[in-house]
């Protein structure tokens, strides 16, 4: 999706709204009165809040996309590109926090069937470089092969996903980048054979 400027800066203007009030307190009303529009201009941009969240969602998911690509290097061992790929997240999170809370809201998963598809879209970003790597890696004999790649790429996204959630519910107190960083040694002391 191709977004206007106008509408990346809608879309920047809800990831505030939704850091500091939640999901239940997202109204356009909210939004033009952050904004300093008025409710037609957000609707000139948005049909609903719902397709706001969707564009922020896919934003998001076309952006992980880009950094992704980018940052993979085949030059760099398995191990290195498992630490790069989590680092790169923790990074963009650390600087974006609105993304993990348009992820994350409580109720934003029952706003629609569109917004769930969209979140898998994201989750399935993730898997499009991860579990290759895996499955690199345990052809290499960097990473375990005493789980299948399909579940080591559950569980590595599973403990990512949840320190995501813990950093969301503590109001993003404690620093996500040194957090990850342990987090990232302590899935490497499990899957790494070398």
């Amino acid at each position: 999706m191709k977004m206007s400027d106008k509408q990346l800066k809608i879309i920047k203007a809800t990831g505030r709204i939704l850091t500091e009030s939640g999901v239940s307190r997202l109204t356009i009303k909210k939004l033009a009165a952050a904004m300093q529009f008025s409710e037609s201009a957000i609707y000139r941009h948005f049909e609903s809040k719902e397709e706001i969240i969707l564009a922020l969602l896919d934003f998001l998911a076309t952006n992980m996309d880009e950094r992704l690509t980018a940052s993979h290097s085949k030059n760099e061992n398995q191990k290195e590109q498992f630490i790069q790929l989590f680092q790169n997240q923790y990074w963009f999170f650390k600087q974006n926090p609105h993304f993990v809370v348009a992820v994350f809201s409580d109720g934003l998963m029952e706003e629609s069937q569109r917004i769930n598809e969209m979140i898998y879209k994201i989750m399935s970003v993730k898997i499009k470089y991860l579990k290759p790597l895996l499955i690199e890696g345990q052809q290499s004999g960097v990473f375990t092969n005493a789980i299948s790649a399909d579940d080591l790429t559950h569980i590595v996204m599973g403990a990512f996903r949840l320190q995501m959630y813990k950093w969301r519910i503590a109001d993003f107190k404690f620093d996500i980048e040194i957090e990850g960083n342990k987090m990232i040694q302590a899935m490497l002391t499990l899957i790494h054979l070398k």
